[in-house]
């Protein structure tokens, strides 16, 4: 699309796998063809347990032609990245340390935060294994992060909920029983620390709705 910019980048992560690769993308200007405005607010994209396979790529086309920067990482980077093949890409999946793969991630938003070119300002949205990782994310940066919107993933562990400062908005299938009767307790929790939140419940959708693979 000439309306984006897309690059493959690299990047430490000291802390998770040694380093990350993810997909970088920008708008373009209609007519100047540079990325305006100078700056953007940032928005991490986390795949579902199968790595950065096409779909996860193209939502954050999606987010870029919302004039956002998307920044997509793959966990699976230190075992040679997506396969290809989702089937072999959650194999590949489960044989990482759950702990680095989380470190790759924050690594990845400190870093989208930290680019000349981003306003500072970051979100994350995930799915599945993703939107559990958005939910983790923003315990875990507080008020380094400006809004979590997790896709049918589970809530962190409730006790590190008051740390939470982001925005945060929870999409569920209604038919996805076991994380939609998880969420009055991290609503609760949300609510008690002042977290500014909703949820979207969606009828008749179950888990993984959002996936056009």
């Amino acid at each position: 699309d000439e309306r984006i910019r897309a690059d493959y980048v690299t990047l430490p992560s000291p802390q998770g796998h040694g380093f990350i690769r993810g997909y970088l993308v920008r708008p373009f200007s209609a007519d100047s063809r540079s990325a305006e405005p100078s700056k953007l607010p940032g928005i991490v994209v986390v795949h579902e347990n199968r790595g950065l396979n096409p779909h996860t790529e193209d939502v954050a086309r999606r987010l870029a032609l919302a004039n956002f920067m998307a920044f997509a990482p793959d966990v699976l980077t230190s075992v040679g990245g997506y396969p290809g093949d989702d089937y072999q890409g959650g194999q590949l999946f489960n044989g990482l340390d759950g702990n680095k793969r989380f470190e790759d991630i924050v690594a990845s938003a400190l870093w989208l935060k930290g680019r000349d070119d981003c306003s500072g300002r970051i979100g994350v949205t995930g799915f599945c294994y993703g939107g559990g990782v958005s939910n983790q994310l923003a315990v875990r940066l507080g008020a380094d992060l400006a809004a979590a919107v997790p896709f049918y993933g589970g809530a962190p562990d409730l006790a590190g909920v008051a740390n939470i400062k982001a925005a945060i908005q929870v999409q569920h299938g209604a038919l996805d029983a076991r994380l939609v009767e998880s969420w009055p307790a991290y609503e609760a929790s949300l609510r008690a620390a002042g977290v500014i939140h909703e949820a979207h419940i969606h009828p008749g959708a179950v888990h993984g709705f959002f996936n056009d693979a």
